[in-house]
């Protein structure tokens, strides 16, 4: 390990599970995962902004969850592959604190907005007369403004807090990246108290929403059984079910890894975890709502159309 260049209050990253015999073939995955949510995530706002039909509520909330998984994948894998192929491990204290207030922020925005679509969803399938009028632009500006102001507040408190805890021994990482579990696990004190306020903030930001979603999607299921058009269920259907596909993979890991005691799991359970949450849902979310949208799909020929005209 090259430490020459580290000071007293660096960091040493260990990598995505430093165990793995193979790591040319776990980085070259990662790197495969990390193009196709980027291109995946750029070419669906680019669709929304260039297409005219998708300029609705639904599709605005989707490309606010475009922007924020591209910026959740790149803070942190560009890191770690820059790490693996300079073998610098080390990471500055400022350096750590930022990466973990982005990481907190956009994690914590991508909860808020979820339920935000989930509710987006709800009023356009159970009460449709009214949804031009509970999801005006304005709404829609106000709702995208409440993830992201939200998700800064509460990610500059849960950063300030584990940063300034004192560290005793060893300043090593177990994790790919500055995660909250992988910096608490460094301090020499008691960190109880912040344990129960981190429970608080898991029940707040992760547990709530997730209960909201499943009300919101538990009362679209009851309506679309009621309606007479096949086509509306099928349409109403796919739009949910790939909701709730990215839902459950990501309050899953979170919950797992956010609601219980740091010494509760191990630091392998975290990076799994981590990568379920930052690197593989980034990926699948433009590929569920592409795959399975017929809007989306229709846009997306339609704009190649233009390109090869």
């Amino acid at each position: 390990m090259n430490q020459k260049n580290d000071t007293s209050t660096d960091f040493i990253l260990l990598g995505l599970f430093p165990w793995f015999r193979h790591p040319n073939l776990l980085i070259l995955i990662i790197i495969l995962i990390y193009t196709a949510a980027f291109t995946g995530n750029a070419i669906l706002l680019l669709l929304i902004w260039l297409d005219s039909h998708l300029h609705t509520p639904m599709y605005f909330l989707l490309s606010q969850l475009s922007l924020i998984d591209l910026a959740y994948i790149s803070c942190t894998v560009p890191k770690m592959v820059t790490n693996y192929f300079t073998g610098k491990k080390n990471i500055s204290y400022f350096s750590c604190a930022t990466q973990l207030f982005f990481f907190l922020t956009l994690g914590l925005a991508e909860c808020i907005l979820l339920t935000l679509m989930a509710y987006d969803r709800y009023v356009a399938v159970c009460n449709p007369l009214r949804y031009t009028v509970l999801m005006n632009p304005n709404t829609c500006l106000q709702m995208a403004a409440a993830a992201w102001i939200g998700g800064a507040l509460a990610a500059l408190v849960h950063t300030i807090y584990p940063m300034n805890f004192p560290i005793c021994g060893s300043r090593e990482i177990n994790h790919y990246f500055c995660e909250m579990p992988a910096i608490l696990r460094l301090s020499c004190m008691d960190i109880s108290a912040y344990e129960m306020v981190k429970f608080v903030s898991t029940i707040v930001f992760l547990l709530i929403p997730f209960i909201l979603i499943l009300t919101s999607y538990t009362l679209i299921f009851l309506t679309v059984l009621r309606m007479n058009s096949q086509k509306g269920k099928n349409k109403a259907l796919a739009t949910c079910s790939s909701h709730m596909t990215v839902v459950s993979l990501y309050f899953g890991q979170a919950i797992f890894i956010y609601m219980t005691p740091t010494l509760a799991h191990t630091p392998e359970q975290d990076q799994i975890g981590a990568v379920l949450g930052t690197i593989v849902t980034p990926m699948l979310n433009p590929l569920i709502y592409s795959l399975r949208n017929k809007e989306v799909a229709g846009a997306l020929r339609k704009c190649m159309g233009k390109c090869y005209n």
